[in-house]
């Protein structure tokens, strides 16, 4: 089915998202909308999936004016969206929730609906036990789900917004193999990502867009230098190399001894290991390994069973969240919205919350003052009453960013650039590494191996619980990590150092 996005036009109050945006996708192609975050291209597919309400401009298909208002609408005209984190309900099994949002009576049959998924699953190459519950579903695996459900809907164009985020290689090797498939079939589809080597390898033709408008279009093969400068405007630099500060002590600034935490099926074990201040530690390893668990763990938001944890000599045992704060622990989760920002509350309240945690009374206008600076200062997208929840993906981290104290002893981050393009990652990763050397020591996980390679001065691989011995990162290679990730530890299961 061919799509034709003309003029798309919609706004959200003095913010212009789309500015009489235009886009075809031809039936059978593979289209990648880039552009750096907040750059228009999620108000864009919102529009075109029925999410969002354009205020102006015409959608066609096949050459067909129609009118979508709502997700419902777009799923009649046969278009459907694969959202970053997939819509599904955790408690229901794979099957139920295959079979949510299906036409017809109100009694489904459940063998008809197997054997559909199975033979959906089976076209594809994807393997989904129907009775395994949704919650046990790795993102990978939820992911598949989701897309299998949108084509028993019936589903002609497909949108995919970052679909290779959190995901393991294997899953993106079978995702990848299926949207060539489904592209062969007549469909269109369009991939919206910020990584460009997906982009590269999977779309026929690329449309670029910069500050809610379109700013060009390449067929591809196209070289990744000249998508950078349509996106951003000019070449990007990457971050200076990194260099240890100068040691004034021998006392490391994050200390485990012993340490045993368990919450049943996954257990940790760190018999030793000291952080250097200035020293970034990857933590590498498939979703659900116990990399978030370490990283609760040193920020106080979990107790372990066993074990001493000391921050720049400081004894944090069994202490509450909010010594870990005043000793300068600082903790950066990836849901930003659920547990690093507050939904609802402006950037201003924000910094005026994090101001009463110092203080009895609020002060408004130095609140005011602060924000505007904090905007400036990490080039914030927004202004001091602007909701957090409106911003960008990359607008958010900045956020979260600016809302840091200073200085910190010790920095743990979820996935600090998930979602953000590739400027702002690189931006995120200046401000990261400028604290290091002032003494922070960083402590992340990340989905991306490449990143944890790229930043890291040493690196813990995660399986099943299992923790790897510190791995310098000078000595290490993808390969090694995945046979690590994979479970193919040099050491015995039972220890982790």
């Amino acid at each position: 089915m061919q799509i034709e996005l003309v003029d798309i036009t919609k706004r959200f109050g003095p913010v212009l998202a789309n500015d009489r945006v235009s886009l075809t996708v031809a039936a059978g192609s593979i289209c990648g909308l880039l552009g750096e975050n907040g750059a228009g291209k999620s108000t864009l597919v919102k529009v075109l999936s029925g999410f969002v309400r354009r205020d102006g401009g015409e959608i066609r298909l096949n050459g067909r004016t129609v009118d979508i208002r709502s997700p419902a609408d777009a799923i009649a005209q046969g278009i459907g969206m694969l959202h970053q984190d997939p819509l599904d309900f955790p408690p229901l099994s794979v099957l139920e929730n295959f079979c949510l949002g299906q036409p017809g009576p109100w009694i489904v049959s459940r063998r008809a609906a197997r054997t559909q998924l199975r033979t959906l699953a089976d076209s594809l190459g994807f393997t989904l036990d129907p009775d395994r519950s949704v919650a046990s579903l790795t993102v990978g695996e939820r992911q598949q789900l989701e897309l299998l459900r949108l084509l028993a809907l019936g589903v002609q164009t497909l949108i995919l917004d970052e679909p290779t985020t959190g995901i393991s290689a294997s899953q993106k090797q079978a995702l990848f193999a299926a949207i060539q498939a489904l592209a062969k079939t007549g469909r269109s589809l369009i991939l919206v990502s910020h990584k460009l080597e997906d982009v590269q390898q999977l779309c026929h033709t690329i449309t670029v867009m910069r500050q809610g408008r379109v700013v060009g279009s390449r067929t591809l093969p196209c070289a990744t230098a000249e998508l950078v400068t349509l996106m951003f405007g000019h070449e990007l630099a990457p971050p200076s190399p990194k260099s240890m500060p100068e040691r004034t002590s021998s006392q490391p600034m994050l200390a485990l001894k012993n340490l045993i935490w368990q919450a049943p099926p996954l257990s940790l074990r760190i018999d030793d290991l000291q952080v250097q201040p200035g020293e970034v530690i990857g933590l590498a390893g498939l979703e659900g390994s116990g990399q978030r668990s370490l990283l609760l763990l040193c920020a106080g938001l979990l107790a372990a069973q066993a074990g001493t944890l000391w921050v720049n000599g400081v004894d944090l045992t069994h202490r509450p969240y909010g010594v870990y704060q005043h000793a300068g622990v600082g903790f950066l989760p990836a849901d930003r919205l659920k547990e690093g920002l507050i939904a609802g509350l402006t950037i201003q309240q924000h910094v005026a919350v994090r101001a009463a945690t110092r203080q009895w009374f609020v002060n408004w206008r130095q609140a005011f003052i602060a924000a505007q600076d904090a905007i400036t200062r990490f080039n914030i997208r927004g202004r001091p009453n602007t909701r957090v929840e409106t911003l960008s993906g990359g607008n958010q981290q900045r956020t979260q960013l600016a809302l840091l104290p200073t200085p910190l002893n010790l920095l743990l981050m979820e996935h600090p650039t998930r979602g953000l393009d590739i400027e702002s990652s690189l931006w995120v990763w200046q401000q990261l590494l400028a604290r290091c050397q002032t003494g922070t020591a960083i402590v992340f996980t990340s989905s991306d191996l490449d990143e944890i390679v790229q930043y890291s001065d040493r690196i813990l691989v995660f399986s099943g619980g299992q923790v790897s011995a510190p791995l310098n990162t000078a000595e290490v290679t993808i390969a090694t990590l995945g046979r690590l990730i994979g479970g193919q530890f040099t050491l015995p299961s039972e220890v982790a150092f």
